[in-house]
């Protein structure tokens, strides 16, 4: 059995079948880790959902932002965005099965055994195991109930950026999703700021990849994530990110975890749109 990550999708199934060919999937055998946004921005959304859906076990995949928003339109609360790409997905006859499916997916996934945790974004420096643990849980379980829709219509906005136990409330699940699912730069306190997308050193000189600030408890923790696109492949800091910008016209890339090489595997993508920001 072989169990391979995958970087961000979003909706580009065609490369997504190219790079399986690559690594050669058997789906009675293999497994994959997808890093989240499976949708949107691409143009074939739909059959990404249908078919990492129909792996069943064999595929875990957590939850990012272009998911989440997808679910928010869905559930009527929010509006497409310009750039979207979700019309066939809300359309489909199998919507409803796709969009259960999709909310009882996860903000984290920890393997014990392989050693690797796999979230979209980032985590905020003071969240050590345990503590992910019990927050992805907490909105998860918000997220999998029946009146999940009230959640959507608080989910928008980047306040509060700073964790605090005493946080509580939709207060407390924006800031978790927002970190799971949107984080790239904070400062040494933690203090998240979610407007820098470039790479690391262009950013504003009081921040940081959230991945490098020093006081992080997670860095006993090999993380895999994605969600970050003009960082490209990376694998530094006890961390590997995955997202090679696939939309852009670059690469949708994978990695095996369960043997001792840790290369990339890669194919080339066309350019489904222009960078602008995700």
């Amino acid at each position: 059995m072989a169990v391979y990550a995958i970087g961000d999708v979003q909706g580009c199934y065609t490369p997504l079948m190219q790079l399986l060919t690559r690594l050669q999937f058997d789906a009675t055998r293999d497994k994959l880790w997808f890093t989240g946004d499976l949708v949107n921005r691409g143009p074939q959304s739909l059959e990404v959902l249908r078919f990492v859906m129909s792996l069943g076990e064999r595929a875990v995949c957590v939850l990012g932002n272009h998911d989440l928003h997808l679910l928010a339109v869905a559930a009527g609360i929010a509006k497409s965005k310009k750039h979207d790409t979700l019309d066939e997905v809300l359309r489909a006859p199998d919507r409803n099965g796709l969009f259960d499916w999709l909310r009882a997916r996860p903000l984290m996934h920890h393997d014990a055994d392989l050693g690797y945790t796999l979230i979209h974004a980032g985590l905020l420096p003071p969240w050590d195991l345990a503590l992910l643990q019990k927050l992805a849980h907490e909105t998860e379980t918000v997220l999998r109930s029946d009146s999940y829709a009230e959640f959507f219509h608080h989910m928008y906005g980047d306040l509060p950026d700073h964790w605090s136990e005493n946080l509580h409330g939709f207060d407390r699940l924006r800031l978790i999703v927002n970190a799971f699912t949107r984080l790239r730069y904070c400062d040494l306190e933690g203090n998240m700021d979610l407007r820098p997308k470039g790479p690391p050193g262009s950013q504003p000189p009081d921040l940081l990849p959230w991945f490098q600030v020093p006081t992080r408890r997670s860095r006993g923790l090999k993380i895999i994530f994605g969600h970050w696109s003009t960082l490209g492949l990376w694998q530094s800091d006890g961390v590997i990110g995955l997202d090679s910008g696939c939309l852009w016209g670059h690469a949708l890339s994978a990695v095996r975890l369960d043997a001792g090489a840790m290369d990339f595997i890669s194919v080339d993508c066309e350019t489904y749109q222009s960078p602008h920001g995700t």
